[in-house]
């Protein structure tokens, strides 16, 4: 296939991708925007809630909140968290010097409101030292003194100790991920932007990945490859690089191998990274050296699954209108439909590789939810080939705009892209 050729039916409408390199002379992304805007958000949300305030763990919704990172190793240690109320301004308890460091590099934060914090790093320093006791009080002290003591407070998740340590205490505790979803679920032109920009440096891994595609390399060899060029370009962190191939495909096992690549295999992967925070996740396939009639069925199928779905976005779409046009699971050979899940799968993306719209025949069918202008998610089909072992898998990232779908995934899997053809 000529790389540069498209499809005309393919949607190429997609969002910008400047450069990353903050400068005078073009408008890229405006941190300060981006800040002021996730945080109004955060009140608006909280503001429609029955909530006095929010209290959070989970490091994408702390990012959210405070504009603060300290690296990936905390992610979801439980080990700091932010506190917003309907009255003030955001508190981050943090790693111990890191809340310091907050207090000299991040000046949207009240420097008084940047504090140490230990829950126990995950129980390891034992309740009766009584950490999680302290946390508690300061918590309510904060809520106390900005007029929200009494009122219920979501929490989107936390140590066992931490739910029962805040009962203790009279607080009630109510579910704040739904909050914060419903936050975050509508993405502004800079978080947009940030998207966009992650989606290309994913473009230039898979270019690196289709050449490096041969007989003789490794699942994992890939992964070390697509590693080591995300972090070149500026990656901050790698999630996950699903490396499958061959008889591995057929059914999805959603982990790579040491396994050999060889002639004639099907190998699809999954890069799941972050810029500045915000994630991709972009599935392509491809075939190594030659491919059957098979393997090129099991694509198009793929091909026209996806398409129909990217075809339906727009604001006003249902889920269960998305959800509707892939097969059940029982038609590409699973009992059920949790069985089937994230096969024929949407989800939005942000902060967190999953954020909502959640769509799958699971879910939406039942329990529909609307599309909005400024949503922005992955579409993904699987497609299991005759011979029973190979499958095709394939993502795009759309951004839901008014005009309809943008989408930002850009490496060619119009039809099935041989590498390294005989």
């Amino acid at each position: 296939m000529d790389m540069t050729e498209r499809s005309p039916e393919f949607p190429v409408a997609t969002t910008p991708a400047p450069g990353v390199m903050g400068v005078d002379w073009e408008q890229r992304v405006d941190f300060d925007r981006l800040r002021s805007y996730r945080l109004a958000r955060a009140r608006q949300a909280l503001e429609e809630s029955d909530l006095g305030a929010l209290l959070v763990f989970d490091t994408a919704n702390i990012r959210y909140l405070t504009a603060t990172h300290i690296g990936y190793w905390a992610f979801n240690k439980m080990e700091r968290w932010a506190l917003l109320t309907r009255t003030g301004e955001p508190w981050i308890w943090d790693f111990g010097s890191a809340a310091r460091v907050h207090k000299m590099q991040a000046p949207w934060l009240v420097p008084e409101q940047s504090v140490g914090g230990n829950t126990g790093l995950a129980g390891s320093i034992g309740p009766e030292t009584g950490l999680v006791t302290r946390a508690v009080r300061e918590i309510r002290d904060v809520l106390h003194d900005e007029g929200v003591a009494g009122m219920p407070v979501g929490v989107d998740m936390a140590e066992a100790e931490m739910f029962l340590e805040l009962g203790r205490a009279g607080i009630e505790v109510r579910n704040g991920q739904q909050t914060m979803l419903a936050a975050r679920e509508i993405k502004s032109q800079d978080e947009i932007v940030l998207l966009t920009q992650a989606s290309a440096m994913v473009d230039g891994v898979y270019q690196d990945i289709f050449e490096a595609l041969k007989p003789g390399v490794r699942e994992s060899d890939i992964v070390a490859l697509a590693n080591k060029k995300l972090y070149e370009m500026g990656s901050e962190h790698v999630e996950a690089i699903n490396s499958i191939a061959g008889e591995r495909c057929s059914p999805h096992p959603h982990v790579f191998s040491d396994r050999l690549i060889r002639p004639g295999d099907t190998a699809y992967f999954d890069i799941i990274q972050a810029h500045n925070g915000y994630r991709t996740c972009y599935y392509r396939t491809f075939v190594v050296g030659r491919a059957t009639q098979a393997q090129r069925d099991a694509y198009k199928r793929a091909r026209e699954w996806i398409d129909a779905a990217i075809a339906l976005v727009k604001p006003g779409t249902t889920t269960d209108e998305i959800a509707g046009v892939w097969p059940e699971a029982e038609e590409f050979g699973f009992p059920d439909e949790m069985e089937a899940f994230g096969l024929q799968f949407g989800h939005g993306v942000g902060l967190a590789v999953h954020e909502r719209p959640v769509i799958s025949r699971l879910n939406s069918i039942d329990t529909p939810i609307e599309l909005k202008e400024g949503m922005f998610f992955a579409l993904e089909t699987f497609c299991p080939a005759d011979d029973g072992r190979s499958a095709a898998r394939i993502e795009e990232q759309v951004v839901c705009s008014a005009e309809g779908p943008k989408v930002v995934t850009l490496f060619p899997a119009e039809e099935l892209m041989v590498a390294n053809e005989y």
